[in-house]
């Protein structure tokens, strides 16, 4: 059963950081996409950078939403099986619940239909 624990959340200032943290138990994580998604009052939940754990054929292996290009760096350990978040500069409009997701398959990166395996979401607020 593959189990996914989300840490790292926390109140910051506009202009800080912070780093997120997903650790994966229950197999063996190579050749999968890590998903960070994101999901605000109101809103739908959106795809925040993804990291393939394989080795990638073509194609990239990160890929992150126009909003945090820039601002956002999606990391691996996989020694540890975690994926780390990376957030600088971060704005009011970051304010979420971030959550981390896991799939084996191919197709769209940030469609969060295709997910199976979700952490359970770590809070970030940005105040301005």
């Amino acid at each position: 059963q593959v189990q996914l624990m989300e840490s790292g959340g926390g109140s910051v200032q506009a202009g800080g950081s912070l780093r997120l943290s997903c650790a994966a138990s229950g197999g063996t994580f190579s050749g999968y996409w890590m998903t960070w998604f994101r999901q605000a009052p109101g809103k739908e939940r959106e795809g925040v950078a993804a990291i393939y754990t394989g080795k990638v054929v073509r194609g990239p292996s990160t890929y992150y939403t126009d909003s945090v290009k820039g601002r956002f760096t999606i990391s691996q350990d996989s020694a540890k099986n975690t994926v780390y978040l990376q957030m600088n500069s971060l704005e009011p409009e970051d304010t979420a619940m971030y959550y981390c997701a896991a799939d084996r398959a191919g197709g769209t990166v940030f469609d969060p239909a295709k997910y199976p395996y979700w952490g359970q979401g770590t809070q970030v607020t940005v105040s301005s």
